[in-house]
Formats: structure tokens, sequence, C-alpha cells
């Protein structure tokens, strides 16, 4: 077997199972593949072009105006990060939409999620769309045995009002599919917790270094739902494949590799959120682009013919 390697990640923008209505729209997870020493040289250097008194440095201080320059090398081909760094986004409304169109027996739910996440708020009023999505994203969320605060019969209510209010449009016949599929929301929310982005976002780190002919060792900031369960998940799901070589947790604050991660998935994520919401730096954006994912979960065309590398077939 060839001989293990390992990247270091963290993560920005996460909120648990909660994608809709939170502080933000995106989730970002990056890895690194630098030596312990070249990270600590990375920081130091983005510490003397951007100053901060704070012992751990975040992404928020080289996201000020006044740090930009600082911001563009950690990004620029001139970075240790350049060849040697992978993010992965997550559009949460988006993700959200994958979730719901889950729930159905079609074979082409991944453009059934791109319909509703177009047109969704078009076809049945933004306010009314909004208020059945974040019940929906309720009623799914793992709640360690807790009962939600949304039941199956008020969100399958709303259901039933779309598919009858505009039964001719897209939207609306996927509401009538949606409805027809009731009977599989209670087995869907046993696989708990199926809403947080962070599970897909390793797994596709896992695949995308190992890539590389050679098997993958993670070092991640330590996180409470990465759970002794969950890491046996993705180490069985990739073992076998010869992609995984192991998975530990560390305190950010001691692995200089996790902090440089930490600053690209911060950055990566807000010039994504920017993008999305139609205030971009194209700028940054541009920098931005060759570090992402082809494969990330992003629903809007326009920011992903910007942010995306390519095809994704």
């Amino acid at each position: 077997m060839a001989q293990p390697f390992e990247i270091a990640c963290d993560e920005s923008g996460s909120e648990g199972e909660k994608l809709i209505g939170g502080n933000t729209a995106v989730f970002a997870h990056a890895s690194v593949r630098l030596d312990v020493e070249s990270a600590a040289d990375c920081i130091q250097q983005v510490r003397s072009r951007a100053p901060s008194p704070t012992t751990e440095y975040k992404s928020g201080v080289i996201r000020r105006k006044k740090h930009l320059n600082a911001l563009k090398w950690l990004l620029g081909p001139s970075s240790p990060l350049h060849g040697n760094a992978h993010v992965y986004l997550i559009d949460k409304t988006f993700f959200a939409m994958t979730r719901l169109t889950d729930l159905l027996a079609v074979q082409n739910r991944q453009a059934m999620a791109g319909i509703l996440y177009r047109e969704g708020g078009q076809t049945f009023g933004p306010d009314r769309w909004n208020a059945f999505l974040d019940s929906f994203n309720d009623l799914m969320r793992a709640k360690n045995g807790r009962a939600p605060r949304v039941s199956v019969e008020s969100v399958f209510a709303m259901v039933d009002a779309f598919r009858h209010a505009t039964p001719r449009s897209r939207a609306g016949e996927i509401m009538d599919l949606l409805w027809e599929s009731r009977s599989e929301v209670e087995a869907f929310r046993e696989r708990s917790p199926t809403l947080n982005p962070l599970f897909p976002a390793i797994s596709q780190a896992i695949v995308y270094w190992a890539e590389t002919g050679r098997p993958v060792s993670v070092v991640h900031d330590r996180q409470t739902l990465l759970t002794q369960a969950r890491i046996d998940e993705l180490e069985e799901a990739h073992s076998a494949q010869g992609r995984l070589a192991g998975l530990r947790l560390v305190d950010s604050r001691l692995d200089p590799r996790v902090q440089v991660a930490d600053l690209l998935a911060g950055t990566a994520r807000k010039i994504a959120e920017d993008e999305l919401t139609g205030q971009g730096d194209a700028e940054l954006t541009a920098l931005l682009r060759p570090y992402v994912d082809a494969f990330s979960i992003w629903g809007d065309d326009r920011s992903w013919s910007l942010l995306g590398p390519g095809d994704r077939s």
C-alpha cells in the first residue's frame, strides 16, 4: 500500500443542522496539505501582512478592508496554499432542497432540487416558501429524542396547499410527488443527523485528496458532532477503497496546519457568500476559484459560473 499523507481540515459557517434562517448562507470546508513548519510559516506571513494582537488568528482579521492585501497573498500564486489546498462549498438552502427531494422515489431528484431552488419562492410566494423550508428543516433535524417544534401534519398541510395552488407549475408537480412520499418522513428522520453539511464535506475532502493515488490521514479541528461513531462511519465508507488511513481530532490552537485551514475556510465562506448574494468582489472570487471543489453543493447558476472550477459532469 502507498504511504499515507496527512491533510488538515477545518470549517466555517457550521450551524449544525440548521440550514434555513441561520446566521450564514454558506458552509465552507477547507483542507490543506502542508507540513507543520510550512503552516506555521504561513501563519507568520499572514500576521506580518495583517498584524493583530489576537492569540488565535482567525479569518475575520484578514477579511478587514485594511488587510485586503494579506488576503490576496494567502489565496494568490505565491502562497504555500497554491496547489496544496481544497475548499468544498455548500449553499445551505440548496442543500436543504436536496434533502427535501431525497424523500421522492424518482430518478432525477437533483434536477428537482434545482427547480425548487430557482422557482419555489416565485411560484408560492417568498414568505410562504421560506416558512415552509424553515418548518421542513426543523422537522428533519435531529432532536436527541425530543420532538420537533412542528409536526408532520403541519408541514404537509403546507405541501397540500402548495400542490393545489399551482397544480400545473413544475414546483407544484414536485409538491404532488412530495405529498405522495409522506410515509417516507419518519424513516428519513431516523437517519440522524441527516442535514449536517460537515459529514459530506469531510467525505468529499477524502475523495479529492485520495485521487493522488495515496491514502489520506485526516487531522480535523475538534468537533462535538464528530463522535467516534461518526468517525467509524467515515472510516468504514472510505477504508475499503483504500482512501482513508485514519481520522483524528486536534485542538486547532495546537496545530498550525488546522489554523491555516481555518483561515482558508473562513475567507472562502465569506467570498462565496458575497458572490451568492450579488455582492462579490471579482478579484477575490477569481482567487478563490482554483481551490473550489467541482462537486460542491451549489444551486445558484450565476454565482457558480464565477466560483466553480468548471464542468461538474
